[in-house]
Formats: C-alpha cells, structure tokens, sequence
C-alpha cells in the first residue's frame, strides 16, 4: 500500500511525523531514503517528539547510530557509509529489539533489512516543498494504513 502527501514547510513535515510517531511500537523498522537535504533527518525529528524524545536529534552520520530515550527508545540509524548489506552485521539486535529503528540511506543495506516495515521517500520540489511517499511492506504494519490515510489527507 502507498500514501502520498505534499509538504509546503519544515514545520509541516516535523508534524506529520511526529503524527506518525505517536503510532510507533516496539520492533518497528521505518526506512527513509531521498537525496542530501530532502529532510530524512527532520522527518526523524518528527517521529521522535511522536516518540515523547526530549533530546535533540541529528544524523548520526560518523557514528552510523544514536540512540534516543522516550516512550520506546528509538535508534537513529545513518547507513549512508556503508558499502553493502555485510556491514550491517550486528544491526538485528536494533531491528529485532524494543524500540523503533529509522534507517537513513537503507538502501545500501536492503538485503538485511527486516521483511516488515515502513518505507518512507521524500523528494524535494522546489526550495521548501516536499512529495513523501510512504510503503507498507509485510503484514504486520497494516494497521499503519488509517493513520497514514488520516496523515496525507490532513495535511
């Protein structure tokens, strides 16, 4: 199933996630791709106030993951370094563990990537306007289609 939404300002896209973010449970797996500044890492703001994380969030481009405390931990994952799939050796213990995992660039690791999950694109068009499509992949985040259906259609 795909959902799609236009965004006009940041503003709008921290909403929208953190929307989205108030309907996150343990084990998910949210990946996002789209090119540098599209706003995957504004978008992982979002989810993390949905997430009730006071602390501030940015990429963890040199550190590949960050984790953050709230009400389900979430762990901030830039993969964009990586040269495949292999270097993600060890990662199943975030994917498979309590909180919620977004992935930054998942792509290059799409071969280890769980079967279930959130795959989220954002695409710029212009300087502040924004197409981000989401992607149920698997049975077990069907429940996410009425909130996103709530989601696209509010904003």
């Amino acid at each position: 199933m795909k959902y799609t939404v236009k965004i006009n300002l940041l503003e709008e896209t921290l909403a929208l996630a953190q929307e989205i973010g108030i309907f996150l449970k343990p084990g998910m797996i949210i990946t996002l791709e789209g090119e540098l500044g599209a706003g995957k890492t504004t978008f992982t703001k979002g989810l993390a106030r949905g997430l009730e994380i006071e602390r501030n969030v940015n990429s963890p481009t040199f550190t590949i993951i960050k984790e953050y405390e709230g009400r389900l931990p979430l762990y901030h994952m830039d993969v964009y370094r990586l040269e495949s799939s292999d270097d993600a050796a060890g990662f199943e213990e975030y994917f498979y563990g309590d909180g919620v995992c977004v992935i930054e660039w998942a792509s290059r690791i799409k071969d280890s990537l769980p079967e279930n999950r959130l795959e989220v694109k954002i695409y710029r068009e212009g300087e502040t306007q924004r197409v981000i499509e989401f992607m149920i992949i698997g049975e077990e985040y069907k429940f996410m289609s009425e909130v996103l259906k709530h989601v696209c259609t509010s904003h």
